[in-house]
């Protein structure tokens, strides 16, 4: 063990141990460069045990597995360090408390609160499915869900979860919790289906107060507390289906679900067959006489039709989630989707709620369709534009839209050509470790596949093509200010990247547009880009002064 008051590679101070397991410990650690506290895993090499390997390979998979991921409700891998002996993990240090020890304190957590946690959950798990592959996390129960003192929600140990292969007939390694794991979890492969199971068997711990562990048989929650909504009791009943293809088959129709329970109840479902069965006695004599498969069809399709076209006419973006999923197919509702929220000041939530909802309905979206390719090029772009967080966890979201948009055969040139761009900097920052910098030819090549898009899109000169242009110009000075210190460290030239960003600049404050969210895009550069110089040469700075030796 480390004792309290070592300093590890000179920054991290251990300060107290907050957890042990059989292999590795968990300290508080404070950075005295930084004077921010982290949590420090230590990971012994070698035990007492003939399984010390595995479980070594399985936290070291667990770090490696995380520094790739940027969530708000995901710990950060911040630093691996090896000393040949031990391999100390630093981290994001989550004060709060777990939801089980709440449940022990406190019992069964009312409706309201369950739900919202479930949505951030549905959220983060989403995330985690929409990687390439998809990452299954496999252990959701309230044990490994911190509640921050804000309200706000963490998921902790990775140490189970695995990257999905499609071609698996099952898991290496079956592991889970008893009780919250599905069936397909012992016998067979696990994929997001697994994870939305183990969600739901949380949520009716969390509501009941029942362990599933203890072997008590699974009822729906009504029959434990009668107070509890209908829509609930139906939601967590079918993501509690023991057959997988009868859950719901993502964490985004989870989550519609969750924000609209009212939908999906016996009263609602009834008025919606009455709202049918009045239009249909309303056709005409000859009608009804026809075929009735053909009319109830038609029926149908115009009522959906009609409900369709009352909703993406609204100005709700809450109608346009509506719309989608009547006709997934029509990019149309996306599309209001994304321009709502381009001219208003939208929620990282709600981004996400969009990005995630194009993901979930992808297998029937045609990118053979200019209009899907380009739906596609404009969500990545709200990603960069409008999501509140890091450089990174932007890139990391933005990623598969831009790949879409970049191979759509549909796709004009210059989106194709400025989708390749933007994709190719969503790769560079997500293949970017906390420990391995990018190399000076990587950093040549992927400023010369900018300066390409850059002067593909100087040439458009229309209102749209304004937002395109300073989008790009943002993302750019956003990249540099988020990788100057790698830059110089690889000796990436100081006077290079400062051009580059007043040339960016000057083209900004060229561009004039009476749209809103081009000018509150350029409004929030010149806000930032003092800073962003400021930042950079003090990045260079710093770097040339290690290299010198301190001197």
């Amino acid at each position: 063990m480390t004792e309290i008051g070592t300093v590890i590679d000179g920054k991290y101070e251990i300060l107290k141990e907050i957890g042990h397991g059989g292999m590795s410990t968990v300290y508080l650690a404070m950075d005295k460069r930084l004077n921010k506290q982290w949590a420090v895993k230590e990971i012994r090499k070698k035990g007492s045990g003939k399984n010390d390997e595995i479980v070594v390979n399985s936290l070291l998979a667990e770090a490696n597995l995380m520094k790739r991921l940027d969530h708000p409700a995901l710990p950060r891998i911040v630093d691996i360090i090896d000393n040949g002996i031990t391999i100390y993990v630093v981290m994001d240090y989550i004060e709060g408390e777990s939801l089980d020890k709440i449940l022990s304190e406190y019992g069964a957590q009312p409706e309201e609160r369950v739900v919202e946690w479930a949505k951030q959950l549905c959220d983060a798990l989403s995330y985690l499915h929409s990687q390439k592959p998809p990452i299954i996390y496999r252990d959701m129960k309230p044990a490994n869900v911190m509640l921050k003192p804000e309200g706000n929600i963490k998921i902790i140990d990775f140490g189970i979860a695995r990257e999905y292969k499609e071609q698996n007939l099952s898991d290496t390694t079956v592991l889970g919790t008893k009780g919250y794991a599905p069936p397909e979890q012992y016998s067979g492969q696990t994929d997001p289906r697994s994870d939305i199971f183990a969600l739901g068997m949380t949520m009716h711990h969390l509501l009941t107060g029942i362990d599933p562990r203890n072997g008590e048989p699974y009822a729906p929650v009504r029959q434990w507390n009668p107070e509890l909504s209908e829509g609930i009791e139906i939601i967590i009943d079918r993501c509690v289906e023991p057959a997988a293809e009868n859950r719901y088959q993502s964490c985004s129709d989870l989550l519609y679900d969750l924000e609209h329970p009212e939908l999906i109840t016996k009263g609602f479902k009834k008025k919606q067959k009455r709202k049918l069965i009045s239009f249909i006695v309303s056709l005409s004599l000859s009608i009804i006489l026809a075929v009735t498969g053909v009319v109830l069809n038609l029926a149908a399709t115009s009522v959906n039709n009609n409900d369709y076209d009352v909703n993406i006419a609204t100005s709700d973006p809450e109608k346009y989630f509506a719309a989608v999923e009547i006709y997934p197919e029509r990019t149309d509702a996306y599309e209001k989707l994304i321009e709502y929220y381009k001219n208003h000041d939208a929620s990282n939530e709600e981004i996400t709620k969009t990005g995630n909802t194009i993901e979930a309905h992808a297998d029937v979206l045609d990118l053979t369709q200019p209009a899907v390719a380009d739906m596609y090029y404009d969500m990545g772009k709200l990603y960069f534009s409008d999501y509140d967080g890091s450089f990174k966890s932007r890139a990391v979201n933005a990623q598969n839209f831009f790949e879409k948009a970049s191979s759509a055969e549909s796709a004009s040139f210059d989106k194709k050509s400025i989708s390749s761009c933007y994709y190719s900097i969503c790769k560079f920052m997500t293949n970017q470790s906390t420990t391995t910098e990018h190399t000076l030819d990587e950093y040549t090549e992927l400023f010369e596949e900018i300066e390409t898009a850059l002067n593909t899109v100087s040439q458009a000169s229309d209102s749209e093509a304004n937002y395109d242009k300073i989008s790009l110009y943002y993302v750019t000075m956003l990249l540099i200010n988020d990788q100057a210190e790698y830059m110089a460290g690889v000796g990436f030239d100081r006077q290079t990247a400062l051009d580059l960003m007043d040339t960016l600049n000057q083209n900004t404050n060229s561009i004039t547009s009476t749209l809103k969210y081009v000018n509150d895009l350029k409004d929030e550069i010149r806000i930032n880009y003092d800073s962003f110089i400021t930042n950079i040469n003090a990045k260079y700075n710093e770097v040339e002064k290690r290299q010198q030796g301190g001197n």
